[in-house]
């Protein structure tokens, strides 16, 4: 995957040609400081509300007061796109929503009605923070970052049937998404080495030899097995807690049993 690529499936560029048949969307600069903010290690503090949170620095004398940041303009933007759209929106940047954080809205949803609510989501979101810091990071070539001028896209809010989606891939002007063409974008029940083999794809996996055939492959699960929970899951768990699942840091792990190993001396 180049960077060129990736720059060109950003929301801005394809929304324009296919504005007519998909959701109806608007799109805002997103403004340096709200970037920063967003970016920030701080406190969660949620602004984009009439009545901006403030509390008292704990241990002061003067009890000082800390406020939310806030960004009236910017506020006032997205809240007159918001009632533009309905009153009800989905939000994202660039590329990618924050899919990983609909655990922590009040709701257990990306719906949003003020921008309290998309700082909310984004500010709890890797999805947000990787396309901040990371666009690229799956790219092969060695060229210069391209720079970008971040979006806040706001799409009308729909409520849609997960198990109604489909998900298509658009390879070399044919059909076979809107996603990057990478290991970035899942793959659902094609495999990556599928995909980029150069071979024309199989319909159904698994009956014997499918045959080839020049339209578009739809591919469905007829087993329980195959029928996964939500990928997001684990974003709800402190990152300890997956790292020791998933073995990936070998340190935690030899830490974790170290510790097993004394309780089970001290009985």
């Amino acid at each position: 995957m180049k960077k060129e690529q990736v720059v060109h499936c950003q929301f801005s560029v394809w929304y324009p040609l296919f504005r007519a048949v998909t959701i109806r969307s608007v799109i805002l600069p997103l403004p340096e400081n709200v970037k920063e903010y967003l970016l920030d290690d701080g406190t969660l503090v949620v602004s984009g509300r009439e009545d901006p949170p403030s509390h008292a620095q704990e241990g002061s004398d003067d009890a000082e007061e800390i406020q939310a940041p806030e960004f009236p303009e910017f506020a006032a933007k997205v809240q007159e796109a918001i009632t533009s759209l309905g009153g009800s929106v989905f939000p994202k940047l660039n590329w990618s929503a924050p899919r990983d954080a609909y655990w922590i809205a009040m709701n257990s949803s990306l719906k949003c009605k003020a921008l309290s609510d998309i700082f909310l989501l984004f500010k709890s979101s890797d999805f947000i923070t990787r396309d901040l810091t990371q666009p690229f990071i799956h790219c092969t070539d060695d060229s210069p970052d391209p720079s970008l001028d971040y979006e806040l896209v706001l799409r009308k809010w729909c409520e849609l049937i997960p198990g109604a989606e489909f998900r298509c891939f658009v390879k070399e002007n044919k059909l076979i998404d809107f996603n990057p063409f990478g290991e970035v974008t899942d793959s659902l029940l094609f495999t990556w080495e599928e995909l980029t083999s150069g071979k024309n794809l199989k319909g159904h996996q698994g009956e014997g030899e499918a045959t080839e055939q020049d339209y578009p492959v739809f591919r469905c699960t007829n087993s329980k097995v195959t029928v996964q929970p939500s990928p997001y899951l684990s974003y709800r768990l402190p990152k300890d807690f997956v790292d020791l699942s998933t073995g990936e840091d070998v340190h935690k792990l030899i830490d974790f049993l170290k510790l097993k190993r004394n309780q089970q001396d001290d009985d």
